[in-house]
Formats: C-alpha cells, sequence, structure tokens
C-alpha cells in the first residue's frame, strides 16, 4: 500500500513495535547460533544470518528514525528528550554494526564474531527495553493511518 492509501484497520501501533523487536530478537538468536557451528557451511551461514539481521536492525532504526519519531513528535512534544536519546542509541548500534560488518568482512574468528553480536544484543536490548518503557503507552492510544512498514521497518506485521 502506498502512503496515500487507507489502511482498513486499527493499528495497534504498541502492539506492532513490540512484534518487531521480537522478530529482530529472533533473528539475532538465529546469527547468534550460526557462530557456534562447527560445520564446512558455517561461514556462508555466519554471513547471510549476521547480514540479514544488521539489514533488519537498521531498517527499523531508519523507519523509525524518519517515520515514527517525526509523529510522535509532532503529538507529544513533551517526549523530545526520549526521542532524543533513542536516537542516539541508534547511532551507537549503526556504529555496532558497521564494526561487526567489518569483523565479518575481515573474517574474524568465530569467537571474535560473537563477541561482537554479543555486545550489540546487549545495547540493542538496553535501547528496545528503554524504548518499550517510554514508548508504549504513547504508541496504545496513536492514530495514523499509515503503513507499518514506512513507521517501524520491514519486519513490521501488515
Amino acid at each position: 500500500m502506498g502512503d496515500g492509501e487507507h489502511y482498513d484497520r486499527l493499528i495497534a501501533w504498541n502492539r506492532e513495535l513490540t512484534q518487531v523487536h521480537d522478530r529482530l530478537r529472533q533473528l539475532l538468536r538465529i546469527a547468534r547460533d550460526s557462530t557456534r557451528s562447527e560445520r564446512d557451511a558455517a561461514r556462508r551461514e555466519l554471513l547471510l544470518h549476521c547480514h540479514g539481521f544488521c539489514l533488519a536492525l537498521r531498517g527499523h532504526h531508519e523507519s523509525e528514525d524518519t517515520g515514527l519519531f517525526p509523529e510522535i513528535s509532532a503529538r507529544h512534544p513533551e517526549l523530545g528528550r526520549v526521542i532524543d536519546t533513542l536516537r542516539q542509541d541508534h547511532d551507537i548500534v549503526a556504529s555496532l554494526l558497521g564494526e561487526f560488518e567489518q569483523a565479518l568482512t575481515r573474517a574474524d574468528s568465530a569467537e571474535q564474531v560473537a563477541r561482537r553480536l554479543d555486545g550489540i544484543a546487549a545495547i540493542m536490548e538496553s535501547h528496545f527495553r528503554y524504548e518499550e518503557r517510554q514508548l508504549l503507552g504513547v504508541l496504545a492510544t496513536l492514530q495514523l493511518d499509515r503503513d507499518p512498514e514506512r513507521l517501524l521497518g520491514p519486519l513490521s506485521a501488515e
């Protein structure tokens, strides 16, 4: 659906956000599991899973920065500091993802890659919990006639 099309369901944005976070957690688990494999094809699987996870997380944060956060800021200016903090977290995660992808490109050991992934996981989980604590109540009342993918990224449910 394009931006101008009408959505014929009431979107529970709080539920959409938690579902996207759960999907990203699942992708992270798959990527982490691929670092523990001893099979010959493990390196290819590691690259596939980790790049998929990186793309999904980056897409989610970019969609929030350009779609969801401006909508929240317009309706709830009192959340300006929260949104600023979340955007700063996105910058930190983007930097960590870049370093992680460089480690994959350099063909660092599976143990080194796993440690980097664990660092991303810790920051990501802290970020998700903060975001959910701060925004789920607001999102439960948010009424927007918008495509969830534009606001939350490619993992949103439709």
